[in-house]
């Protein structure tokens, strides 16, 4: 898999504490720059990055609303990401219906 392909660059975005505090404020409702950074203990051009590093990913646009930029999430980044869950998600599954099947006592 390249270094940086779109899945590396999904989960290094949603890797950090303070960008999934931002889509969790983005999937309340689409927001502004300074109305993100007033939900946050850190500053306006601090968010700015942040934004910069979920747009890169995918996981979010934005479009113009007189002088600011309103930002959004974006479905793309999160259908990777989800595909890549994906391929674990059924094994696991199957995994722990296995490991309970052999854990339960047989019924008498």
């Amino acid at each position: 898999m390249p270094e940086n392909s779109d899945l590396d660059l999904v989960l290094d975005a949603i890797g950090d504490r303070t960008r999934r505090s931002i889509l969790i404020l983005l999937r309340e409702r689409p927001s502004s720059v300074g109305v993100l950074a007033s939900h946050l203990p850190i500053s306006r051009p601090a968010v700015s990055k942040h934004l910069r590093v979920l747009q890169e990913a995918g996981l979010v646009g934005y479009f113009e609303q007189g002088t600011h930029n309103i930002f959004y999430l974006q479905p793309t980044g999160f259908q990777a990401a989800r595909a890549f869950l994906e391929l674990f998600w059924d094994e696991a599954l199957f995994s722990f219906k296995q490991f309970s099947e052999e854990s339960d006592p047989p019924s008498a």
